[in-house]
Formats: structure tokens, sequence, C-alpha cells
């Protein structure tokens, strides 16, 4: 090995490739970053085995096609803290060729290699392009949608920790659920070829999420692989492995018929919830929402013995057709309304016990905000 290239682009492609490291795993192996030579490009490429990045940057090559595998972590570092220079340049030691020196200005660093021989092999891109998504899009679904499912660890319901992705028609829909509240949002998809359904952990879309909002292109392809879906964009191929387990029948628990619709200035609700939960029970996290029809405002309140108790009115854009007296954990409002960013948000609610849903709302819904909606199940407090 013995290449050269800007600083920038190594940088760059080490960054990338080092989201998709298998920092915590049993297979030291998995720890490398592997570096791939043919012609006048370079690939770093990573992996967990639940997720693989490969990014390609050009170089100037100096001897023949050659792969190595260097520690990510030591090789992440480095690239953060090079001196200022336009080019470094890594070469095979030729006195042992299982150390790789990497040289920038007056900086010089000799790293012990990984054989190369047990690192996994990622597969290629597929040919099957199976939807376009434009990034802008494709970032805010996830913002608005994989907040409401679970972390790794928190259950055995591996369905509960994913964010499902269909694409049907000429849209995508991303929804998650922790099985007490849903967010769905559609976006627009193009050259979509089938409809199809693919659930993806959402710390691996965290990542994927991380790596496309540094690349400076305007739309991600995906391709279909064999139990993975590719994400590409620009120079760099992002894989992640699909839950094989079958996702909540989402449509069924979206609400069709809440005929009591209460529509909020979207900053005065999410102020009022933010105080209002301060006295929320700490076993049940419940505020309390209360609505006349012969009153033009929202009391919402919560209480409990030892942080005491407290209520706020909150204007309602018109008079309700009926009263209700619902209750909610507080998080779970406050996560969906401050992830939207339009001025009013209706809350359309039928009974005590049946899921109320959150949407924009009004003339001015924000683009941002289009395609979202949020579905939230009440809390059942004691007497």
């Amino acid at each position: 090995m013995d290449f050269s290239c800007t600083k920038n682009d190594l940088v760059a492609g080490v960054k990338l490739a080092s989201y998709a490291l298998g920092a915590r795993t049993s297979m030291p192996i998995l720890s490398g970053m592997k570096m791939e030579l043919s012609g006048k490009r370079l690939s770093l490429q990573s992996t967990d085995l639940e997720r693989a990045v490969r990014c390609e940057i050009p170089i100037e090559n100096e001897h023949k096609d050659e792969s190595v595998v260097l520690n990510g972590t030591v090789l992440t570092q480095i690239a953060a803290h090079l001196p200022e220079d336009e080019r470094v340049t890594l070469k095979t030691d030729s006195t042992n060729g299982s150390v790789v020196k990497v040289r920038c200005g007056e900086a010089s660093f000799d790293l012990p290699t990984l054989p190369v021989e047990d690192y996994p092999q990622i597969p290629e891109l597929p040919k099957e392009q199976i939807a376009t998504l434009k990034l802008a899009q494709f970032h805010r679904a996830f913002e608005q949608t994989a907040f409401a499912c679970l972390k790794a660890g928190e259950t055995t319901r591996l369905s509960l920790t994913g964010v499902d992705l269909v694409l049907t028609g000429k849209a995508l829909k991303m929804v998650a659920t922790n099985g007490y509240r849903l967010a769905m949002k559609t976006v627009e998809a193009g050259d979509v070829v089938a409809e199809t359904e693919y659930l993806i952990e959402a710390g691996v879309l965290a990542d994927l999420d991380r790596v496309l909002s540094q690349i400076g292109a305007e739309e991600v392809h995906l391709h279909k692989g064999d139990g993975q879906v590719f994400f590409h964009a620009g120079n760099v191929t992002f894989m992640a492995k699909t839950i094989a387990e079958e996702f909540p029948d989402f449509e069924r628990v979206i609400p069709k018929d809440n005929p009591i619709g209460l529509v909020f200035d979207r900053r005065a609700l999410l102020e009022a919830l933010q105080r209002i939960e301060i006295t929320a029970a700490e076993e049940s996290g419940a505020v309390t929402v209360r609505v006349t029809p012969d009153e033009s405002a929202a009391r919402i309140n919560s209480s409990s013995k030892e942080k005491g108790e407290a209520e706020e009115r909150v204007r309602l854009k018109k008079v309700p057709g009926k009263g209700l007296e619902i209750s909610f954990k507080a998080e779970y409002l406050i996560d969906a309304v401050k992830r939207m960013s339009s001025e009013e948000v209706a809350f359309w609610l039928a009974a005590p016990e049946k899921a109320g849903l959150l949407e924009p709302h009004g003339d001015r819904i924000s683009l941002d905000d289009a395609g979202f909606l949020y579905v939230c199940m009440p809390v059942r407090l004691g007497s």
C-alpha cells in the first residue's frame, strides 16, 4: 500500500465510515476499518453486522491495488487531530508488512494492521433500486417518528425498537410505536418499483441520518438486499439490516372518528404542558385535560402528594361541541408537540378511554409538518 490523498478527503471519509464501527462486540475484527484500494479510488468500510458504511474518496495510488484493516477508533482519532497540511500519505512499512505508516506534515504514525482475511464481506450495492427520497424529507420523517419507539434493550419485542418503512404508490410512510403511542410521517417517494415494507432498528437509522446529514447530495436512493436495505447518496453507501419481526397493524390503531376537536396555538400548548408536567405523579407522569361546551379554554392540571398540584387554562381556537375529561402521559404529548413547527395543532378526542389523535392544523400548516400524525393512548387514573 502506498497512496496519498487530500487531508480533507481522508478526514471526511474516515468520519463517515466510523458510524458503523463495532465498538462493543465480542469480535475484535469489527473494531477495524477496512481500506480497499482500487485504481484511483479508496474505499473506507466499517460494519458491526447490523449496519455498514462504505465511503469512496479519490487518491493518488503509487502501488498496486490492496486491502488493509486498521483499528477504526485509532484511525478516527488520528484523522480528527491531523496537523494543518494539504495531503496525507499512507504506506505499508517496507521492513514490516503488518504496519502502515501515516504521515501528514511533521506528524507520523505507525499503525499495526488487523488480519484482512478475518474481516466480514460487506455486500456490494444491489442493482435493484426500489425508491428515491429527498434527503431533507427523509431527515424530517425520521425526526418526527423514531422518538416514539423503544430503545434496544428496553423490550424483547424487536418490532417496538424499529421504524417501519412502507413504500406504497408514490409515497413513503415511516411509522414507529412503543405500544402506547404511535408517530407516522408520509413523504413523497420517486421511482417506487413495488409496494413493500422494511422494519429497521431506530438506532441504525439514527446513524444513517447522521451520515446523510454530512453529504452534499439532495437525494438518497434505496436498494433492496437480502435481509438488508441499502441507502446510496453521493459517494456513500449505508447498509441497514432489517428486523425479521412483523410490525403492528398501525392502520387499525389510528382513530377514524374522534368527534371532539381541540385546536390550540402550538407554542401555548407546549409551554403549558411543560409547566404542568412539573407536578405530575412520578409513576404515571399524567396530566388531565378538561373541556366543556361552554368554555373557550381547556383546563390542564396535574397533582401528586410529593410535588403538589398545578392547573392552567389554555385557550382554544373554538369552543368544543361537547365536554370531556381525559388524561395522558405529559412526556408523550410534549414529545410530539415540540417536533412540530406549525402555528396550530388539533387534538381529536372521543372518550376518556380512547386514543387521541394529534396533528398540525390550520390554513398555514408548515411544510415540515405535512403528512405527520400522532396517536396517544390515555392514562387511567385511580379515584
